[in-house]
């Protein structure tokens, strides 16, 4: 179990850290097909892993300024409140909702990853509103299934924001640490008071193989095109979205 947890974990850090994000989408799988927890325990812990390789992913961006703090508050804030409600929700829904509500996500970001949308946006004009509505949405669908959002923060931070790609991805890692550790402390509370037991070990090795795995990936980052790993990351993301469906849910 342990090998399986240090290969899954070195994979996630991997495509964090060339992708800018999707890596948190297949945290979830990992736990749950490699590690063999259950689905609830794996969502959780997901969260757990995502935030803590987030927030520390992120000091390089914040000693660089590559951060937007004004936007941090702006989504992040409303994002926290939206995944304690996404987490809270969960507890009126079996393991099978949570999954298919994943697996749409998975197909989602696939498409994304595909038409290799990252390098096309452009900032555009600040919208408050849509921002505030924007990252309580995202927070509900992190609290909801487990994933870092990522994939949605980074196209709603350019577009809605009106920040620089360069930007946002920093901010965007710190949006996705607040949103994951405050879902996990919500599922945390849920899941202790109906005997649910954590399992630490394989939580810090995830969490330490992922770090290790985002410093190979930015070595990779120099000699591979971005767009091509796109293109490959968004076919895996459907064949994955395959597997669960077929396995988990059908």
């Amino acid at each position: 179990m342990m090998i399986q947890a240090i290969i899954g974990a070195l994979l996630i850090g991997l495509v964090l850290s060339v992708l800018g994000s999707g890596g948190s989408i297949l945290t979830v799988p990992v736990l749950l097909y490699l590690i063999g927890m259950q689905p609830q325990l794996a969502i959780a812990s997901s969260l757990c892993i995502v935030g803590a390789i987030s927030l520390i992913s992120s000091i390089g961006f914040i000693k660089h300024k590559k951060v937007s703090w004004p936007h941090v508050f702006l989504f992040g804030l409303p994002g926290m409140v939206g995944t304690y409600l996404g987490a809270w929700l969960s507890s009126f829904f079996n393991s099978d909702i949570q999954l298919t509500v994943f697996v749409i996500l998975m197909l989602i970001g696939a498409v994304m990853m595909w038409r290799n949308q990252s390098s096309r946006y452009q900032a555009g004009k600040l919208n408050i509103a849509k921002i505030l509505s924007q990252g309580l949405a995202v927070g509900v669908v992190t609290g909801f299934v487990g994933v870092g959002g990522g994939f949605l923060i980074v196209p709603a931070l350019v577009l809605l924001g009106g920040i620089e790609m360069s930007l946002a991805i920093g901010t965007s890692l710190l949006i996705i640490s607040m949103n994951s550790l405050v879902g996990f402390a919500k599922y945390y509370s849920l899941l202790s008071s109906k005997g649910f037991e954590f399992d630490w070990s394989i939580i810090a090795i995830m969490i330490a193989g992922g770090l290790v795995g985002s410093i190979a990936g930015q070595w990779i980052n120099q000699y591979l095109p971005k767009a091509i790993l796109q293109k490959i990351f968004a076919v895996f993301l459907v064949l994955m979205a395959l597997f669960i469906l077929t396995k988990s849910i059908i």
